[in-house]
């Protein structure tokens, strides 16, 4: 549901939407497909940063501390920065960390707004192909190198012509993953390893079911914003709000969301 928010706010925070992604773009670019990336790994198993990451993150949050000053900031690289507008930026400069030091044109950067109930505005924005999805406060649109087009999910009505991605095989825990299997089972196709781009092929109408566990909030919650204003459905796994992360469904329709929920809820 679209929640009022008056024109002259939301037409400036599009435009510093496009101002961080535009930024986020050169940034991310100077070092894809380097020799050089600046690769760490967060934590005792292989969770990768890089320069790029941090950098994209920075100059996004310079841009905010410009522009929108009373904003908060919520990033995947720095943490949380407090606000006072009731309006919080929730920033992952990218997301699909290892698909980029792959070389795959399948990460992006991910910018949404959030008030107090949840997203109202996204970006998903892969800069290599040039392909940005913007939902939300009265959009819903994609431009790239094919031009500008609307974005309008998919009215698949069974689940056995539904096409189905996730970006890790073993989605969660055991639980989680039979719960994934059971969907995966019914559905005309799975595929693995998108990353945001899944999200955002939701939204441009070329597929159905994104399903996903283990996530935090700046990776969902710009796609939310983005797949609503598209007509279509994300929820956690038991049909509620999906912006704080975990197990996260997202649909082109009610349709396909509710028989897909349906065989998820018996994870539980």
């Amino acid at each position: 549901m679209t929640r009022p928010v008056p024109s002259t706010t939301a037409d400036d925070l599009h435009r510093v939407a496009g101002l961080l992604a535009d930024t986020a773009r050169n940034e991310t670019l100077r070092y894809f497909r380097e020799a050089n990336q600046g690769l760490e790994s967060k934590g005792t198993t292989f969770d990768p940063v890089t320069v790029a990451d941090r950098a994209a993150e920075k100059v996004m949050r310079e841009i905010i501390g410009r522009e929108r000053p009373d904003d908060a900031i919520l990033g995947e690289e720095f943490g949380e920065t407090p606000g006072t507008s009731g309006l919080t930026w929730i920033l992952d400069p990218i997301d699909g960390t290892r698909g980029y030091i792959a070389g795959t044109p399948t990460w992006g950067t991910l910018i949404a707004v959030n008030d107090a109930e949840g997203p109202i505005l996204g970006v998903i924005d892969q800069p290599y192909i040039g392909e940005r999805f913007v939902g939300g406060l009265g959009q819903a649109q994609m431009n790239g190198p094919l031009g500008p087009k609307a974005l309008d999910s998919r009215k698949t009505a069974a689940l056995s012509e539904a096409v189905l991605f996730t970006t890790f095989p073993e989605v969660g825990t055991t639980n989680d993953r039979a719960g994934f299997e059971r969907v995966a089972s019914q559905v005309k196709l799975t595929r693995y390893g998108m990353d945001c781009y899944a999200y955002a092929l939701i939204a441009a109408g070329q597929i159905d079911l994104v399903i996903e566990a283990g996530l935090y909030p700046y990776d969902i919650c710009a796609p939310i914003a983005v797949i609503q204003a598209a007509g279509g459905v994300v929820t956690d796994w038991a049909g509620g709000p999906a912006h704080a992360g975990g197990r996260v469904i997202a649909a082109a329709n009610a349709n396909v969301h509710a028989a897909a929920l349906e065989l998820l809820i018996r994870s539980y």
